[in-house]
This record gives C-alpha cells, sequence and structure tokens, in this order.
C-alpha cells in the first residue's frame, strides 16, 4: 500500500544580513529548531527575495549555481558551502501547475535568501531545492494566485519556503540599534494581526497600512515571498510566528509557519 505523505509546511522567514549563515544567534538558533522539529520534507519550493526577475523563472539544473550575490562582507562568507541538489521533478511540477505562466531559466541558482536560512534548517544540504522568481510587473494579486496554483504541493512532500523580510528598508537602517523604529514596529505588527485574522486581503493590498508601509520598504521584493506562502496556506492550518521582532531600526526577522 502506498503511504500518504504528511502535508508539509508553507515557511516565510525573515532572512535579515547575510551574515546570520555564518553567526549562532537568536534568529539561527530558531531556523536550527525549525529544521529538527517538522517532519523532513521530500523536496524544498524557495521563493527568494533575491531572484527578482521580469517574467516567472524556475530553475531545473540538477546542481544549481551557489549565487552569492552580496558584497563587501567577510571571505568566510564567500566560503560557506550549500550545495544542494535540483529537482527536474519539482521544476516539471511547477511547470506543470503553473502552465505557460513560467519558463526555466539556470542563468541564477540558489542565492544567499535560500541558502542563509536552509544551512541552518538543514546544514548537510541534502534536500532538493528549487527557486522560484519572482516577477516585479505582476500585481500583488498575481504572486498570491501562484501561492494558491502551486499548494498542493504540500501534499507531495514538498516544503514551500519564502525568504524577505517584512520590513526592509535599508536607507533607514540604525546599525546600533536593538530593535525597530516605531513605523517598522507598527507595520510587522499590522500584517501579524491581519495573518492571525485569517484576513489575507489587507496583506496582499500592503499599501492599505498606510504611512508605516511607505517607511517599511521601497521595494516590495523582500515582501512578496510573505504572499506567495499566504497563498500556499490554507485556513485550517496552525499558524506558529517565530522570531518575532525588528532589528537595526529597519529590518523585520519575524517569520511565519502555516501546517
Amino acid at each position: 500500500m502506498e503511504t500518504k505523505l504528511r502535508r508539509m509546511p508553507a515557511i516565510f522567514a525573515g532572512h535579515g544580513s547575510p551574515m546570520n549563515a555564518i553567526l549562532d544567534n537568536e534568529y539561527t538558533s530558531t531556523w536550527e529548531k525549525l529544521g529538527r522539529e517538522i517532519e523532513r520534507p521530500e523536496l524544498i519550493l524557495s521563493v527568494s527575495a533575491h531572484w527578482y526577475t521580469h517574467g516567472t523563472w524556475v530553475n531545473d539544473s540538477e546542481k544549481p549555481k551557489q549565487i552569492y550575490d552580496m558584497y563587501g562582507f567577510p571571505d568566510e562568507l564567500y566560503r560557506l558551502k550549500y550545495e544542494a541538489r535540483g529537482s527536474k521533478v519539482l521544476s516539471g511540477r511547477i511547470l506543470d501547475l503553473l502552465g505557460s505562466g513560467v519558463s526555466v531559466d539556470n542563468s541564477w541558482g540558489i542565492d544567499h535568501g535560500t541558502w542563509s536560512v536552509l544551512c541552518k534548517m538543514y546544514p548537510e544540504a541534502d534536500i532538493p531545492v528549487v527557486q522560484l522568481s519572482i516577477d516585479a510587473d505582476s500585481s500583488p494579486e498575481r504572486h498570491y494566485e501562484i501561492g494558491k496554483m502551486l499548494t498542493k504541493l504540500r501534499d507531495e512532500g514538498v516544503m514551500i519556503f519564502g525568504s524577505g523580510n517584512i520590513v526592509h528598508n535599508l536607507g533607514r537602517i540604525s546599525w546600533d540599534m536593538e530593535g525597530g523604529q516605531s513605523w517598522a514596529v507598527e507595520f510587522d505588527g499590522y500584517i501579524r494581526d491581519r495573518i492571525l485574522e485569517g484576513d489575507h486581503r489587507p496583506v496582499i493590498d500592503y499599501r492599505s497600512a498606510g504611512k508605516s508601509q511607505e517607511l517599511s520598504f521601497r521595494t516590495p521584493e523582500h515582501f512578496l515571498p510573505l504572499l506567495y506562502v499566504l497563498g500556499a496556506s490554507s485556513m485550517d492550518d496552525r499558524i506558529r510566528i517565530f522570531n518575532e521582532s525588528c532589528t537595526m531600526g529597519s529590518i523585520s526577522m519575524t517569520g511565519y509557519m502555516f501546517g
């Protein structure tokens, strides 16, 4: 008899600085704990803020490149290897589910939005990872809808993983500030409350938050992975919030797990 796979979670992680990949702190210890606690996925579909494209693309390389898409960091970070395999099976399923709305592109790979968190959750890099890009020309509603179209992957052993930051304004960073500016905390809380209420519309229409949103990010690529994860969630999922905090004034590290 074929064993029915347990539904995998959909997770959004606030990834913050790439340095988290080589640090031990409150954020990384939570990621490590998640990796130990949740049922091990067979495959991971990642939507990272750092593959922001025109059009929607998926990689299908069996050996995707590790992308070091950051500058000015210590050499130790660039020596970190996270050589997860890809999966033509998963990329093929994504192509089936999204139809003509997605195409294959292997010019990118696995970027730090993905590997800086997964290297803590699954340090052996022994779970195949496929990245899906974020179309800069699509509406927030479209990103959410793509998440909905991918939901059934959760019943096929796939963890849907979004990586970004709900608040991400590098122009307003206060390097020595431990918490967040009032507007950052306000917007982070606005999104949290809507998610806990099960009301996704104001999250999709994030501009409805007003001034706090305007200050929280100038471009939406770090926020949009949350919409894919929300779209892939279901109303009967248990919601777990982790790393709920802001840092350096204008970065939110808050993450969500559905299921």
